[in-house]
């Protein structure tokens, strides 16, 4: 990896999220050259991967939501050494320490249903030392601000940014990048 994943999102802004075979077509055609990958199986995963690469995107897999793999550390091996993937997402601390680990780009994601999923956060971060944080829903910029204040780590804005209000919203609050599956967020 010759750039660091905040060099690339101050390049690439916009993440394409992609979560079926519809969306990589279109992802394939004009999208964001950063892809967050949220589907694939133990089958598919290097040729879906390859794919991406062949059109020369950045891809980092949700290794949450793979079909056929378990939430076990050798997942991350796996995706090094069978796939060209960039990097991984995972909401699980120990995944994202393993991907950094195998000098994969580590984004730990965050689903921000209350207070107590937001003060877990810091700490969470402290053991998995991604290189960036992406927090669900990225449609909430008081949040996204507070975020901001409380740790050093980039904050990537994903889920529910439907239009440009949310984009540009989440970005003021001090969100680094914006990840959607929205095609018309795709295109900002």
């Amino acid at each position: 990896m010759d750039a660091s994943l905040t060099e690339l999102l101050e390049q690439h802004p916009v993440i394409a999220s992609v979560k079926d075979a519809d969306g990589l077509r279109a992802v394939l055609g004009s999208g964001p050259r950063i892809v967050f990958l949220l589907y694939g199986s133990l089958l598919d995963l290097p040729d879906i991967v390859r794919t991406l690469k062949d059109h020369g995107h950045i891809v980092l897999v949700n290794v949450d939501l793979l079909d056929g793999f378990a939430g076990k550390e050798v997942v991350v091996r796996y995706m090094k050494e069978r796939t060209a993937v960039d990097g991984i997402l995972s909401s699980k601390a120990f995944m994202v320490r393993a991907a950094r680990e195998q000098g994969l780009y580590a984004v730990h994601r965050f689903f921000l249903i209350d207070s107590f999923s937001y003060h877990n956060l810091v700490p969470q971060v402290r053991i998995s030392k991604p290189d960036c944080v992406e927090i669900l829903p990225g449609c909430i910029p008081r949040v996204i601000s507070w975020l901001v204040a409380e740790t050093d780590v980039p904050i990537i804005a994903g889920g529910l940014v439907c239009d440009r209000e949310d984009v540009f919203a989440a970005l003021k609050a001090g969100a680094c990048a914006i990840a959607s599956s929205n095609r018309d967020v795709w295109a900002m």
